[in-house]
């Protein structure tokens, strides 16, 4: 059974170490895994996909409308965009923070009011967090990706923490380390 996580947010929010963070677990429980590449303007600003596909055998990097099991999502209106792609039974793991796109930024749109809101009243399964905080309170702003990977690992009870931890460990430069653990900690509310 394969499984199927697509990442999403906006460029420069560091989606691809959590890609090959959870590449890099996934293999190292077994599964055959893909990671596709990035797709979008990976450049500062601009909306990016990454798709992490494990399971038994896994043929293709690519998840279709309607076949994510989770996606993780730096930002709330990305979560929003990417929705179609979930399963029926899937999960948004989404961070509360407002990053305005280009036709907010310049005044041709306003940002959408109450997407967690409008996403949970569509039956989708929303876990929304502040993810910003919480990697300041870990010691950067840059680590809201990892606050989201401790999020993530709260469903995934078959995978111990610690096989997790020892992914940061081996994924992130040795100096950011401990700032990375207390991140993936404080996702998971610990």
């Amino acid at each position: 059974m394969t499984k199927n996580i697509m990442i999403v947010g906006v460029g420069g929010q560091g989606s691809l170490l959590a890609s090959k963070l959870l590449g890099h677990l996934f293999l190292t429980q077994g599964y055959d895994v893909k990671v596709s590449e990035v797709h979008g303007m990976s450049q500062r600003g601009g909306s990016v996909v990454t798709y992490v596909r494990f399971g038994e055998k896994v043929y293709s990097p690519v998840i279709d409308k309607g076949e994510a099991d989770f996606i993780v999502s730096f930002e709330k209106l990305e979560a929003a965009r990417y929705v179609e792609y979930l399963k029926k039974d899937g999960r948004v793991v989404v961070n509360t923070q407002e990053i305005d796109p280009m036709p907010v930024i310049i005044g041709a749109a306003k940002y959408p009011e109450d997407l967690v809101e409008k996403m949970k009243s569509a039956g989708v399964q929303v876990d929304a967090m502040d993810c910003l905080s919480l990697a300041e309170e870990a010691g950067s702003a840059k680590a809201v990706n990892i606050v989201l990977i401790g999020r993530l690992s709260k469903y995934f009870d078959e995978i111990p923490i610690e096989k997790w931890q020892q992914a940061i460990r081996e994924c992130v430069p040795e100096k950011y380390v401990e700032l990375n653990l207390k991140a993936f900690g404080l996702g998971r509310g610990e």
